[in-house]
């Protein structure tokens, strides 16, 4: 994620145009999925294989997901669905990215909201 684009000096009405431009080009929600895509190649133990010798068996494709800090979970992937989930993978860091943008967005509306609502401090005589 880059930095942080400084949202203060936009009016409202780009803030809110801006917001819903980011809602009308999310991918699909209904085709994303977090994780990492792998390609590895795996010896199989048999000592009269190829793999034996330094010829690996693969490629195996391998969808790996973070849990939390000491769980992980797995499982291959046909080779005929490699690019489906290389597509929704990227889906989900445009699905992030852009709800990262308007929450930025809705931020910066609470705080104007908020400073609008705000009593005048009266000036001192």
């Amino acid at each position: 994620m880059g930095e942080r684009e400084n949202l203060s000096k936009l009016s409202t009405l780009a803030l809110r145009n801006r917001r819903q431009g980011l809602t009308k080009v999310l991918p699909p929600l209904g085709e994303v999925l977090r994780g990492s895509l792998m390609e590895r190649y795996l010896t199989c133990g048999n000592l009269d294989c190829k793999c034996a010798r330094g010829e690996r068996h693969g490629p195996v494709w391998y969808l790996s997901v973070t849990l939390d800090q000491s769980h992980r979970i797995g499982s291959t992937v046909p080779p005929e669905q490699v690019e489906q989930v290389r597509c929704w993978i990227e889906n989900y860091h445009q699905v992030k990215e852009r709800l990262e943008k308007i929450s930025d967005i809705n931020r910066e509306l609470l705080r104007r909201q908020k400073n609008q609502n705000k009593p005048k401090k009266r000036a001192r005589k």
